[in-house]
């Protein structure tokens, strides 16, 4: 299984837009083969010793394997979206975790 968590940094005011986009995506991404988990997280206010702050999300992801995962990333939809959220993003980085020994 790879885990994955993006943090995603929207320009100034536009995290709610990106995040109406990423969800209408959301229903191919879970039809795809190999997608345990996917969907989007923000700061639970009041909890935790550090926030991502009011322009980010973070995506918690599942994947079957890293062939999986690289469907994913090449499929029609995902490059449909990044097109569609291009000028809202400021920023994406993308951790890849595989369960530890």
């Amino acid at each position: 299984m790879i885990h994955v968590i993006a943090i995603i940094t929207a320009k100034p005011g536009q995290r709610e837009a990106v995040l109406r986009e990423f969800r209408a995506n959301m229903p191919a991404v879970l039809a795809e083969d190999g997608c345990i988990e996917y969907g989007p997280a923000v700061d639970a206010e009041g909890l935790g010793n550090a926030q991502f702050g009011a322009d980010s999300f973070v995506v918690v992801e599942k994947w079957a394997s890293p062939e999986a995962l690289a469907a994913h990333a090449a499929a029609p939809h995902m490059k449909a979206y990044g097109e569609r959220t291009r000028e809202m993003v400021a920023a994406r980085a993308i951790h890849v975790l595989k369960p530890a020994a």
